[in-house]
């Protein structure tokens, strides 16, 4: 009888022989007990695998630049898709960063591409020869999706019209998929852990998580490893991973971007519906898939997508306004956010009013209060069947956090199904109320343009201590674009606690989890990230106002 210890070790041992000629070994590695690898390539740990060209291939941050290189003829696809393949491997051996690795398929189609070039003179759409990794979510030709399960292993997608659109749509584009990356059990959760594939750490401090549900895809991007994620956002899931690690991450509006071909943990459900967004290492990247994939019209090979085409003229309309009215969000009324949030928050607030934006303080807990609560009914309207039955096929253990999910109570009733989403309803027309009449506060009696507001309450954090999810989760329940980018850093010295803050006294259970987090000391250096969010269906607006907020902070 096979055991799901036997699938994990399978599938692990599978993984790592299709690695093996990749690694580096082990004596070339820093020792398991050294928690800061993020600069590791960069102090030339990996120069006996990555020649100078290689290198330079990976240093590009800017998906763009890249592509242009590779229409100029100065890097072929193969050089390419090599060099993240071994850069991929590597930051793996570092982070635990990946589940599906499809490295010779990969080369395969490099060889292909660069085939094309030769004999047609031009290359295969605007992504010729750009590699891809995906959260192990999407369907992928080949290989299998498991959510992070060990019972839907070894259960590999054989028909390709069965793959993500999202997928179909970028091999189209010439793109690259070369691995898909590594995701919590069920991927209901804000870190990367399961009995599968492990856990996927941080590369800034080893002992700290990489965020979640789309871990993996943060990790590798941290180390330059890819160049273009894709991940999924249910209450957070593509947004604080890129906090953790610094980076980019869009959460667009439900069904602006195709889910087809993407399976999901209580597939069917649609009160607070997963969405995809792409994680990237600059912002240009950001704007660029997300307004190529729109372009292909992914509403022809997806019946749930919306069809509205990418509208540049909105685009260009908030990236040349001159004055922007801005909603800070401070405090969600729950959880109070950390010393070095609370400080860039406000110091980008300065900048901009410095600027010439009119600064107005956004502040609606109640509205916040409300609505994450009737979030979580949703999310175990099954009582958690859904997730037991996966669990359930192997015998294979319950993550801690999957179990206190699962067992919060029994399955409600279909009455009680549809008024959770009458409240949903109403709290979503309150905020948009609210939104509306923010001109009350405002010089010009015109609402807000946006909200600038922490992406998380907290900076990366040891492994297993993420709980609270507010900041991301209420923009999924009112289905709101939002961006989350790098701001600034944590600095022992300016952000130590103060008086005040050593005095705090937390407001509730979650906040009592969360102030005793902070650490200035374990978490020096580490990134801050802030969020900007935009209302519904605004993902044009959105990426134009964080492109100009971003000019204004780093200047």
């Amino acid at each position: 009888m096979v055991t799901w210890q036997d699938v994990v070790a399978q599938k692990r041992a599978d993984r790592e022989k299709l690695l093996e000629p990749y690694k580096l070994p082990e004596s070339a590695l820093p020792p398991k007990d050294d928690l800061y690898v993020y600069d590791f390539f960069d102090k030339g740990g990996a120069d006996s695998l990555l020649s100078a060209k290689e290198k330079e291939i990976t240093a590009i941050d800017d998906i763009d630049t890249l592509a242009a290189k590779i229409r100029e003829g100065t890097y072929s696809a193969t050089e390419v898709i090599s060099a993240y393949i071994k850069r991929a491997t590597v930051a793996h051996q570092l982070t635990n960063a990946l589940s599906e690795v499809v490295f010779e398929q990969a080369l395969a189609r490099a060889k292909e591409l660069d085939e094309y070039y030769s004999k047609e003179g031009k290359t295969v759409g605007k992504y010729h020869g750009v590699p891809l990794t995906l959260k192990d979510q999407f369907n992928v030709y080949g290989v299998d999706t498991t959510l992070g399960y060990v019972g839907r292993a070894n259960n590999p997608v054989t028909d390709k019209s069965k793959e993500a659109v999202l997928v179909t749509i970028f091999e189209k584009e010439g793109a690259v998929v070369i691995a898909k990356t590594n995701l919590p059990q069920s991927i209901m959760w804000c870190e990367c852990e399961n009995p599968l594939w492990g856990c996927t750490v941080n590369p800034r401090r080893r002992d700290f998580t990489s965020g979640g549900s789309t871990g993996g895809e943060g990790a590798l991007l941290a180390l330059k490893a890819s160049i273009m994620g894709w991940g999924t956002d249910l209450g957070g899931s593509v947004r604080i991973p890129q906090v953790m690690n610094g980076g980019y991450g869009l959460r667009p509006s439900a069904w602006r971007i195709p889910y087809e071909g993407v399976p999901v943990t209580i597939d069917g459900q649609e009160h607070v519906p997963s969405v995809i967004g792409p994680m990237t290492r600059n912002l240009d990247s950001l704007i660029s898939i997300t307004k190529a994939v729109i372009e292909n019209e992914p509403w022809t090979l997806d019946p749930k997508c919306i069809p509205i085409p990418w509208r540049q003229d909105i685009f260009d309309q908030y990236l040349s306004k001159k004055k922007f009215i801005i909603g800070v969000m401070k405090d969600d009324g729950v959880v109070r956010v950390h010393p070095p949030i609370e400080r860039t928050l406000r110091e980008a607030a300065e900048k901009l009013k410095a600027a010439g934006h009119e600064i107005v303080e956004w502040s609606v807990p109640d509205l916040h209060q409300e609505l994450v609560p009737i979030l979580n009914k949703f999310y175990i309207a099954d009582g958690g069947e859904d997730v037991k039955s996966d669990v359930n096929k192997m015998g294979e253990p319950f993550m801690p956090y999957v179990e206190a999910m699962v067992n919060r109570g029994p399955p409600i009733s279909i009455p009680e199904y549809w008024h959770n989403m009458v409240l949903k309803r109403e709290l979503q027309k309150k905020y948009l109320d609210r939104w509306n009449a923010s001109g009350k506060l405002t010089s010009t009696s015109e609402p807000i343009d946006f909200i600038l507001a922490p992406g998380c309450p907290h900076t990366a954090v040891p492994c297993r201590k993420t709980n609270w999810v507010g900041y991301t989760r209420v923009w999924n329940g009112l289905d709101y674009s939002a961006a989350v980018f790098p701001v600034s850093k944590v600095d022992k010295e300016i952000d130590s606690l103060n008086e005040e803050q050593r005095a705090y006294v937390p407001r509730n259970d979650w906040d009592s989890t969360n102030w005793p987090l902070y650490d200035p000391e374990t978490m020096d250096g580490l990134p801050v990230n802030l969020q900007i969010v935009a209302g519904r269906l605004a993902e044009e607006k959105l990426l134009a106002v964080v492109k100009r907020v971003e000019e204004v902070l780093s200047a």
